[in-house]
């Protein structure tokens, strides 16, 4: 039965209408990483700033207040109506949700224990549920007026790749007519002074497969999809999953994980790896992810037959929870009728070769092919891994 993922709305560093985010994409565009203070506690970061002004939650809903759901909030906009519409047609306990997310709006509960040191009270305005983990399906259900399952899943990194999966089981399964799927993810002083404290931020743009990479920088952003059984112009082809539970921080060296969850959505597809048109890494310019990623990748290619790739990461920064969905939303977008020139996002570098890495074929600026199927990696900590394939359907042809 095939899955059809048939709309989409975004709210990224990218910008948030369909077409924006592809020319940005497709033209490389780091415009939107910027340097800000406040988030680390010693220095300026670099990160990928969502800076449209958002929309303000309705007052009925005021609890559930945070930068986390005004993003959220912003990318299910546009899709509204057709939820409203299969609403009526489904019935409001047909209509499933999954969210992934990692920090939620954890910088409200910063914002309010700043308060509390220097008032000796919370402020009035600060509700426990804006940082709960669950609150982005918890606010979305009740923002709908929906009646189905509805949660969250937080596996890092990997959060927002997984309720594809999820999404999918729902729908196999009969439980559900329609599921909303995404991730959300904002900035905050939690995630980033983590991350600094594990070393892994650079203090530049970050430079996925360079011999100079340092790190990551931290973006934020949305983006939400409506999933369906049937056929249709964009397919959720394959997801595949793994857990390789290696290291707390660190990936498999060898890459067993990932080439697991790649392998298995090739299977889920029921396509070969020569079927891959293009490969968007997850490339997040750290030391050790890249060199697992290109070893893996070779060893799900082969070394000669690796298909086009590239990290998007250079250009909203790494989104953490909601990276599987808005690197999906790219690959979505490429798949779309906006990309009728077929063209590839370039991996954005500074072009010294790392001779420690498996070579990848990276996209450069101006570079198009085939778009048939398309992959998305997505590897997190503790060694959850996830790896989508979408897919044009029938209906382009």
């Amino acid at each position: 039965m095939p899955i059809t993922i048939r709309h989409a709305g975004f709210c990224t560093p990218l910008g948030h209408e369909p077409n924006t985010i592809l020319q940005a994409l497709i033209a490389g565009d780091a415009s939107a990483m910027v340097s800000r203070d406040g988030l680390l506690f010693e220095r300026p970061a670099m990160v990928g700033e969502v800076s449209m002004a958002l929309p303000a939650l309705p007052s009925e809903l005021a609890k559930f207040s945070c930068k986390n759901n005004a993003l959220l909030l912003q990318a299910v906009q546009p899709l509204r109506e057709i939820i409203s519409a299969a609403a009526k047609r489904y019935g409001v306990d047909r209509i499933g949700i999954v969210l992934g997310t990692s920090t939620s709006g954890i910088a409200n509960g910063e914002q309010a224990l700043a308060y509390l040191q220097q008032h000796g009270r919370f402020p009035e305005d600060y509700h426990y549920v804006q940082q709960e983990l669950g609150s982005p399906a918890e606010f979305l259900q009740q923002l709908l007026g929906l009646q189905g399952p509805a949660y969250t899943v937080s596996t890092a990194c990997s959060s927002s790749a997984k309720v594809f999966a999820s999404g999918r089981r729902l729908l196999l399964s009969g439980l559900c007519d329609l599921v909303i799927v995404g991730g959300v993810d904002s900035l905050s002083q939690l995630t980033l002074n983590g991350f600094d404290a594990l070393e892994s931020i650079d203090d530049a743009h970050c430079n996925p497969c360079s011999r100079n990479r340092h790190g990551i920088n931290i973006g934020e952003g949305a983006a939400v999809f409506t999933l369906e059984r049937g056929d249709g112009e964009i397919l959720l082809s394959g997801c595949g999953e793994s857990s390789d539970a290696y290291h707390i921080s660190a990936p498999h060296p060898q890459g067993r994980g990932a080439i697991a969850a790649m392998q298995a959505a090739l299977n889920q597809a029921q396509l070969t790896a020569a079927d891959i048109d293009y490969v968007n890494l997850h490339g997040t310019a750290t030391e050790k992810n890249d060199a697992m990623e290109a070893l893996a990748m070779s060893s799900v290619f082969g070394a000669d037959t690796i298909p086009p790739c590239s990290s998007t990461k250079p250009l909203v920064g790494h989104t953490l929870g909601a990276a599987g969905a808005i690197e999906a939303a790219f690959c979505w977008l490429l798949l779309s009728h906006y990309n009728n020139e077929q063209l590839l996002p370039p991996h954005l570098w500074d072009g010294i070769v790392d001779e420690k890495l498996v070579p990848l074929p990276l996209v450069q600026a101006g570079d198009r092919g085939r778009l048939q199927h398309l992959m998305s990696n997505s590897f997190a900590f503790g060694g959850s891994n996830v790896s989508l394939i979408l897919s044009r359907g029938n209906l382009h042809e």
